[in-house]
């Protein structure tokens, strides 16, 4: 059997453990074949864009992000995959061979390079696609974080034999996203894509859980509720124009039961519960399984399974069991 494909990156909030959850909750059209555009206005790590082009034919696909290394590095896989691999195997080959000592003084000056060689918005470089991917594999917990000044900070990890270069399955991606189109920009540049027979899904910065576990910066601009309300707009308007749509996010309830942020800002839609292992805080007591919200305009065979709620409106809030 042919191994599956993954994210090349670790990625904050990724979907990689939730897709045998939420792959039950895409639209029928998309199992039977009438979904002809694909689109992602948050990509990240791109779990779901992968899974969905290994399991079903789209004519059309485009990937959006705005932070500008992680395009260009989609971009670089895309189309230059060989110089890529190259590069990586040669950084992996010298980082692998050194004592902490030295690799700690390696990954710093790679950070800082990375940091003074900005990007421009239509340039594509290998180089800044190794550095990214360097970083990712080699800093701790595969952080990718940047503070006020655009610059990435996350420190160097505790790995001892870590994978910098998965050049089986860089290779399988550059293959699989041949034909998709990655773009800079934010989740509105999608906008002039989008047609009759899209299924769009949104991934974008969650909201906080509390203070201590907000994680929304990895560009230099934060997702805050303002922010959240805005992106609630812009799925109603999608859902006027006949387009499937689905929402991944935080579910406030897993810290305060009396919080109905999702339920004021997308009354009317499904909202569904799917579980992860994420971490709440810092603290030991606040790690474990805890539900995320899943909104689609749209019914599926499993949007009534399990226990169902109304809690305001026509809002559903749909439990299923954790796999």
């Amino acid at each position: 059997m042919q191994n599956k494909i993954k994210p090349f990156v670790k990625w904050a909030g990724g979907k990689g453990s939730l897709l045998n959850q939420l792959e039950k909750f895409y639209p029928l059209e998309l199992q039977n074949g009438k979904i002809d555009c694909y689109i992602e206005p948050f990509v990240g790590g791109g779990a779901v864009l992968i899974d969905i082009l290994q399991s079903y034919k789209v004519k059309e696909v485009y990937a959006f992000d705005i932070n500008l290394e992680l395009i260009n590095s989609y971009n670089v896989i895309k189309n230059h995959v060989d110089e890529l691999i190259a590069n990586l195997k040669l950084l992996e080959r010298e980082y692998l061979c050194m004592e902490k000592e030295n690799r700690k003084e390696y990954f710093y000056k790679i950070r800082k390079n990375y940091n003074v060689h900005k990007l421009a918005k239509d340039e594509m470089s290998v180089q800044k696609a190794v550095e990214f991917i360097f970083l990712n594999r080699t800093c701790f917990n595969g952080l990718y974080r940047v503070n006020k000044k655009g610059d990435f900070n996350v420190p160097m990890g505790n790995y001892k034999n870590p994978t910098i270069c998965d050049e089986e399955n860089l290779r399988g991606l550059s293959n699989l996203i041949k034909n998709v189109n990655f773009q800079y920009g934010d989740y509105r540049t999608s906008e002039k894509y989008i047609k009759k027979n899209t299924f769009v899904y949104f991934d974008p910065p969650y909201r906080p859980l509390n203070v201590t576990s907000g994680f929304t910066s990895y560009t230099k601009e934060d997702f805050d509720d303002e922010a959240q309300k805005e992106l609630a707009s812009y799925y109603r308007e999608l859902n006027k124009n006949n387009v499937k749509v689905m929402l991944s996010n935080s579910n406030p309830k897993n810290t305060n039961k009396d919080d109905f942020f999702f339920e004021n800002i997308y009354g009317g839609f499904n909202i569904n519960k799917v579980y992860a292992k994420r971490m709440i805080n810092a603290n030991s007591k606040g790690r474990g399984e805890i539900s995320e919200l899943l909104i689609t305009n749209y019914k599926t065979q499993n949007s009534y399974n399990g226990e169902i709620k109304c809690i305001e409106g026509n809002t559903i809030l749909n439990p299923i069991a954790s796999n």
